[in-house]
């Protein structure tokens, strides 16, 4: 490890969330014949793609007008209702199974915050799901910006500056190779990329790269990567 960190800044949404699971759970709820038997993959990826055109809405507001174009991609209800309560749910949007047990080993050894795009309202519901872990927490709201503009990370690490914490001391944990690693990256920052979709083809829900950035550390889930802390841990505490 280059530099033992003192803070793990954390994407949320499809890092720690599934939210795709969650989309695709609620469609298959609340949308009759059609969401019942709608590929997942192919439903999956319309919605990378339409959330990279839904406008200037913030997250998840913005998941009004994309239900709208995948209403109409996948002969889904055009109903207002309907595509207000996809965006209202994605405050219900549950942990990938390994996620709680994994922050509380990783918050051990480091200060672990948020940084989501995720408006506060939302976030305040998946941030309870994950029994609430987080040392500091940075939303859209607070930000002004979404990731992958850099004044977001620019601002987190404003903030963190105020204990002391800089930049080399942190280690950005991501899933999105849009929103986070590639940008991460450039900006200089130690970055673990968490491949929630490893094995399978494409982006998912997620807007597409044309080209993946290396990270410094790669792991299929964050389990993995709580793993490997603890045993990094070990061999400091007996070196």
């Amino acid at each position: 490890m280059k530099s033992w960190p003192e803070v793990l800044t954390f994407d949320v949404v499809g890092t720690l969330i599934d939210f795709e699971s969650g989309m695709v759970d609620f469609i298959r709820a609340h949308c009759g014949p059609a969401g019942q038997t709608m590929d997942r993959e192919a439903f999956l990826a319309a919605y990378g793609a339409a959330h990279d055109r839904a406008g200037t809405l913030l997250f998840p507001d913005d998941m009004v007008p994309v239900y709208h174009i995948l209403a109409e991609q996948f002969d889904l209800p055009r109903d207002n209702a309907i595509a207000k309560a996809f965006a209202q749910d994605a405050r219900n949007w549950k942990p990938f199974p390994d996620t709680v047990a994994a922050l509380k080993r990783l918050s051990k050894h480091f200060k672990l915050v948020a940084m989501t795009n995720c408006q506060r309202w939302a976030f305040a519901g998946l941030e309870k799901s994950l029994d609430c872990p987080f040392f500091d927490t940075v939303t859209v709201d607070d930000a002004l910006c979404e990731k992958p503009d850099p004044e977001f990370f620019a601002f987190t690490r404003g903030r963190l500056s105020r204990d002391g914490i800089v930049k080399d001391k942190i280690l950005h944990v991501a899933q999105s190779q849009f929103h986070d690693i590639g940008i991460a990256r450039e900006m200089g920052y130690c970055v673990c990329w968490i491949e929630r979709r490893q094995g399978l083809e494409g982006y998912g829900a997620t807007i597409a790269v044309e080209e993946a950035t290396i990270p410094d550390y790669h792991f299929a889930t964050l389990a993995e990567l709580a793993d490997f802390m603890d045993e990094k841990a070990l061999v400091a505490a007996t070196a």
